[in-house]
């Protein structure tokens, strides 16, 4: 089964061109899922209290990992030094946002759905992300770490219903990651 998101005006002339995929497979007798049905982008109050629980919860766990196991330490720095090292202030919020959405999109806005919306299936995308998450100097704690991250937002996204409140979260701890990186180590541009 294919999954479609349909498009409704909100990203221009990508939209027709997803949309005749859409309709092109359904012509050709394809099975389609349309994601778009299990998550909003509904935002409530409450939403605003969870985020920021998730953005505490995330942020802290990870600088604790910093200061207590060396392996995650030298995988963060190595991914945030080939990163952010040559990044000016403004350009870290773009460097934050930027995989925030585009990754939660992709996993919970698109995965999660396809395989159902259930805690097997947070885990199993969960263990996706933390797995895609090795390479360019991140070892499996790293790796490891993001799968519990992933859990976190599957989890969210799932009490919400809401792709906003995961895509939120990611962003705004990929933010405080780099503040922190940036204001606790000396690098050179």
């Amino acid at each position: 089964m294919h999954c479609y998101i349909w498009f409704n005006g909100s990203f221009g002339p990508f939209d027709s061109s997803a949309n005749l995929q859409v309709s092109h497979a359904s012509q050709e007798g394809l099975p389609i899922a349309d994601c778009s049905a299990e998550f909003s982008w509904d935002f409530q109050v409450w939403h605003l209290k969870l985020i920021m629980g998730l953005v505490v919860l995330v942020s802290s766990g990870r600088y604790l990992l910093l200061k207590t196991c060396p392996d995650f330490a030298e995988s963060s720095e190595a991914a945030n030094r080939q990163v952010l090292t040559s990044l000016e202030p403004f350009d870290y919020i773009v460097v934050s946002f930027l995989p925030g959405v585009s990754e939660e999109f992709l996993f919970r806005g698109a995965l999660l759905p396809l395989f159902g919306v259930n805690w097997p299936s947070v885990l199993a995308v969960a263990a996706v992300f933390g797995i895609l998450h090795l390479g360019s100097g991140r070892k499996y704690s790293f790796a490891i770490w993001a799968t519990f991250v992933g859990l976190v937002y599957g989890y969210a996204t799932m009490l919400t219903s809401s792709i906003t409140v995961a895509m939120a979260a990611h962003s705004l701890n990929n933010l405080v990651g780099g503040i922190i990186w940036r204001s606790t180590t000396s690098h050179s541009k």
